[in-house]
C-alpha cells in the first residue's frame, strides 16, 4: 500500500522496515517529515491486518 501524504508517497512496507530495523517514530519523522506520528501508527495497523492470521482445522489423515 502506499501511503499518500502532502501529495508524497511512501509505502507501509518503508516504514515497517524501518521500524524493524531499529529506527525510532522521531528518526522516521526526521527523515520523513511530511508525515505526522499518527501516519506510522496506522501504517502499522494497517500492516497488522494485512498480515492477521487464520486458522484452519487440519484435515484428519
Amino acid at each position: 500500500m502506499l501511503w499518500v501524504a502532502n501529495r508524497v508517497r511512501v509505502t507501509v512496507g518503508t516504514i515497517v522496515g524501518l521500524l524493524a530495523t531499529g529506527h525510532s517514530f522521531a528518526d522516521i519523522l526526521k527523515a520523513y517529515p511530511y508525515l505526522e506520528e499518527g501516519d506510522l501508527s496506522e501504517a502499522l495497523s494497517y500492516a497488522a491486518w494485512r498480515v492477521e492470521e487464520i486458522e484452519l482445522p487440519l484435515a484428519a489423515a
